[in-house]
């Protein structure tokens, strides 16, 4: 794998921003993956929580080992501590995330696809509560998925809500007055698009029993199977943490419909 790190402008955000990507590269170890095989490249966005950046992923978990033997394309964006919305001081993460990032991706790498069948999200915390608005909201991505999803940012979870100031809540989270019709609830997200009758996502869900996040992702999944949409769920003994994070990203590249090949593990 290739690994660059790219800073660009942002136009949604009218600031510079930065990301890192994979790429799939011809190597000795992959002389199959010629012009024909790394064109049209399925790419997988990964997310960062509320205290990581776009450098999370790769220092903290084995990624890039883990997609060594997949022509696939890996995107980690900077949402700084946006909760990937367009938040009331201004900026419009969201949009620069949701909307113009995959453009900007597609300008740099002509060779990954644009299909949504080929475009995946996810991410740990509030990366994964932004893969499932991204991915409900707009009609880009296939699949998304979560590991420790910060579902409900409402201002009912004490844990979350003690992390950072009431004056930051108000800034990042809109409407939270109302969240209940708020374009940050995602369940009602899901409800706008199922009205639209719009192409559901397949959805992943894993959380700790010991974090304390985990009656919110219950709650969460539970409502989805009651409006009749699949969630692919595990709920084990865990905490929030990189350690789990770590583990169960590999049980998402094995959902994913990347043909995942596991490293060679002799013991």
């Amino acid at each position: 794998m290739a690994h660059i790190q790219l800073n660009y402008f942002s136009n949604a955000l009218i600031k510079d921003c930065q990301m890192d990507v994979l790429l799939p590269q011809m190597t000795a170890d992959h002389p199959d993956w010629d012009e024909t095989k790394l064109t049209d490249i399925p790419v997988l966005y990964l997310l960062h929580g509320m205290s990581d950046d776009n450098t999370s992923w790769l220092r903290k978990t084995r990624l890039e080992r883990l997609v060594k033997n997949i022509p696939i394309a890996v995107i980690m964006p900077n949402a700084d501590l946006s909760w990937y919305a367009n938040t009331n001081y201004g900026l419009n993460y969201y949009d620069a995330i949701a909307i113009e990032l995959p453009q900007i991706v597609h300008e740099f790498f002509p060779q990954i696809s644009t299909k949504r069948e080929k475009n995946f999200i996810m991410g740990a915390s509030m990366g994964g509560y932004g893969a499932y608005k991204i991915a409900l909201s707009t009609n880009h991505f296939s699949y998304a998925a979560a590991l420790s999803g910060a579902f409900n940012p409402s201002g009912s979870n004490t844990t979350l809500e003690s992390f950072r100031s009431q004056n930051y809540w108000d800034g990042v989270i809109n409407q939270r007055s109302d969240f209940e019709n708020s374009p940050e609830n995602l369940l009602h997200v899901v409800q706008q698009k199922l009205a639209l009758n719009e192409s559901m996502p397949k959805l992943y869900a894993w959380c700790g029993k010991q974090d304390f996040l985990f009656q919110d992702n219950q709650n969460f999944v539970n409502d989805l199977k009651n409006l009749k949409i699949s969630v692919d769920g595990e709920f084990t003994n865990g905490k929030h943490d990189w350690y789990y994070w770590d583990k169960f990203l590999e049980n998402v590249l094995e959902w994913l419909p990347i043909g995942y090949v596991p490293e060679e593990r002799l013991c």
